[in-house]
């Protein structure tokens, strides 16, 4: 089959096409891959910048969906089933191998585009705002990053999932229009959004930036908020004054989803099966970006090291 290989450590540019052997482990499913999302891990896996190193060669790719080409007995799955899978590695293929419980049958009205740049994305909001923020009916939720990956996720499943209203931060009009488009409420950009939004007027905010805006996001929260911390997209790390926790009653909840949920084995089952009415019904919905063949995977790769890419980028074998 065909495969992507990272060889070298030298970069998106020194990935290779290869023609490697199949895998064929028969406790696992087997998959003919269909999609593969492409994600900011891949980008520095590269370069040996993430925190899995395998040994060199190996073949990326976290995120796939495709048609299933063989299971093992009680797994629940037969050849011909449409699935998503977490694959971990070995996703950039023709064929990869996911753990049965690491793979969800995919509903007939989901393409597999959509269902290579769910599950990560998706998994990681639901466990932010249901099982860390304990989002409630009628909530405000702020967004950071709206127009990203994670963002666009999280406006849908704000909405999904019972919030009043879904407010998206973001840079720029363009980018604005994507989370209009993804279902938030209103908008405003981040330059000045405490100003826009008001003090004390949010319930939850998600924040997979961090940077200097956290504090105004503390600002922005009312009295039992909760801002969910993502991830440090803008590189920088910001530091909590706690008393502003004391004397607001609110709180600064850390989301660590892959840790949490890999060392739980079926509990990622669970929030696919909480998601899935929501994935049916086009209520979640991944904004997809743009695609490439496997031949392009350098391209693919390299797209996210701007920052400028909106919608979940995907190869298609």
């Amino acid at each position: 089959m065909r495969a992507i290989h990272i060889s070298s450590l030298d970069g998106p540019q020194a990935v290779e096409l290869v023609d490697v052997p199949a895998p064929a482990d028969p406790r696992l499913v087997t998959i003919e891959v269909r999609a593969a999302g492409v994600a900011f891990p891949e980008l520095l896996q590269t370069r040996g910048l993430y925190q899995m190193k395998p040994d060199l060669p190996f073949v990326p790719g976290a995120e796939v969906a495709g048609v299933v080409t063989a299971a093992p007995e009680g797994s629940g799955f037969a050849a011909g089933d449409r699935v998503a899978a977490l694959t971990m590695l070995g996703g950039f293929a023709e064929v990869a191998q996911a753990q049965p419980d690491l793979t969800f049958h995919l509903p007939d009205e989901v393409g597999f585009e959509s269902g290579a740049a769910f599950t990560f994305n998706y998994a990681t909001v639901y466990f932010a705002l249901v099982e860390r923020g304990h989002l409630a009916e009628g909530e405000t939720v702020l967004v950071h990053g709206a127009a990203g990956g994670i963002g666009t996720a999280a406006i849908q499943m704000a909405k999904a999932f019972g919030a009043g209203k879904v407010i998206g931060v973001v840079s720029t009009e363009a980018k604005g229009e994507i989370a209009r488009a993804a279902g938030a409420d209103e908008v405003v950009l981040s330059d000045g959004f405490l100003d826009a939004v008001g003090r004390a007027s949010v319930d939850v905010v998600v924040d997979p930036v961090g940077g200097d805006r956290f504090t105004d996001s503390l600002r922005a929260l009312r009295e039992h908020g909760r801002l969910l911390v993502i991830g440090f997209t803008a590189g920088a790390i910001p530091e909590v004054k706690v008393n502003r926790l004391l004397l607001g009653n609110i709180g600064v909840v850390g989301v660590g989803w892959g840790a949490y949920a890999m060392s739980r084995p079926g509990h990622i089952g669970t929030e696919w099966e909480a998601m899935l009415p929501h994935l049916r019904s086009g209520a979640l919905d991944p904004v997809l970006g743009a695609t490439y063949p496997l031949a392009e995977a350098a391209e693919a790769i390299a797209s996210l090291e701007t920052r400028q890419v909106t919608g979940k980028v995907l190869l298609l074998p």
